[in-house]
C-alpha cells in the first residue's frame, strides 16, 4: 500500500557569509535519525489558518498553498528560535529568553498557531524573507512520505539561532561546500533531499538558477 505523504516545509537558513545551518536530529527519530537537515516538519492544520493582517509582502507563489510559507517560518522558529518577521514599525524583532522559549513550547506543544504568536506580539511574518527554490516527494516505497516545498532565508538582524535540545542533537554553520565535503569524507550523513539542495545554493552562488532539479534530474549527482 502506498503512503499518502504529508505536506512539508523546509527551509535553509543563511548568515552573512553564505553559510547554511544544519541540524542534527536524534538518532531515535524515525525519519533520517542521525542525519544532518535544514530546520522543517509537517504542515499543521494552524498554518492554513493565514491572516493576511499578520502577513507582510503576499505570497511569493501562488503555485501552492500559503501554509507551506507560514509551515516553513513556524518550524525555523520551533527548533532553533529564528522569527522570520517584523515589528509594527518595521524594526527588527527582540524576543526575551524567557518569552521565546515560552512560546516556541507552546507552539511544539500545539497549544498556539504561529499567527496566534503574531497577533499576540504585534508581529508581522514578513515572506519577503522566504524565497522558494524546491519541491521534492519521498519516493513511493518510503514507509514514511512527505510532499515537502524548500526555502531559502536570510538570517535576520540581532538575531542567532538556539537550537532545541529535544529537537536536534547538535548544529553547525557550514558553506554548502562544507557540508558536501564532510558529507563525502564520511563526517557527517545528508540525505538526498539535503544534498541536491546544497547542490542547488552552491550553484547558484556560480551563476545558475536557484531552483532545484527534481529526483530524476539530480541523479547524476549521486553517481
Amino acid at each position: 500500500m502506498t503512503v499518502i505523504p504529508r505536506p512539508a516545509s523546509t527551509i535553509a537558513l543563511l548568515d552573512n557569509s553564505s553559510r547554511v545551518y544544519l541540524t542534527k536530529r536524534p538518532k531515535t527519530m524515525k525519519f533520517f535519525g542521525g542525519y544532518y537537515v535544514f530546520p522543517g516538519g509537517a504542515v499543521e492544520k494552524g498554518d492554513y489558518s493565514l491572516d493576511s493582517e499578520y502577513i507582510k509582502n503576499g505570497i511569493q507563489n501562488e503555485s501552492f498553498d500559503a501554509a507551506y510559507y507560514v509551515a516553513a517560518a513556524r518550524e525555523l522558529f520551533e527548533e532553533v528560535g529564528v522569527l522570520l518577521g517584523s515589528t509594527d514599525d518595521g524594526s527588527d524583532l527582540q524576543f526575551n529568553k524567557g518569552t521565546e522559549i515560552e512560546y516556541r513550547r507552546l507552539l511544539l506543544d500545539g497549544e498556539i498557531s504561529l499567527l496566534q504568536l503574531l497577533k499576540q506580539e504585534g508581529f508581522h511574518l514578513n515572506l519577503d524573507n522566504l524565497t522558494f527554490f524546491g519541491h521534492l516527494v519521498t519516493p513511493k516505497e518510503s514507509p514514511i512520505r512527505f510532499d515537502t516545498r524548500f526555502f531559502i532565508a536570510q538570517l535576520p538582524n540581532g538575531q542567532y539561532p538556539n537550537p532545541d535540545v529535544n529537537e536536534v542533537d547538535e548544529a553547525i554553520w557550514f558553506s554548502p561546500q562544507e557540508a558536501l565535503s564532510a558529507y563525502q569524507s564520511g563526517k557527517i550523513s545528508l540525505a538526498p533531499p539535503t544534498i541536491i539542495a546544497l547542490r542547488t545554493i552552491m550553484n547558484s552562488e556560480n551563476g545558475n538558477p536557484l531552483m532545484m532539479p527534481d529526483l530524476q534530474t539530480a541523479k547524476k549527482w549521486f553517481e
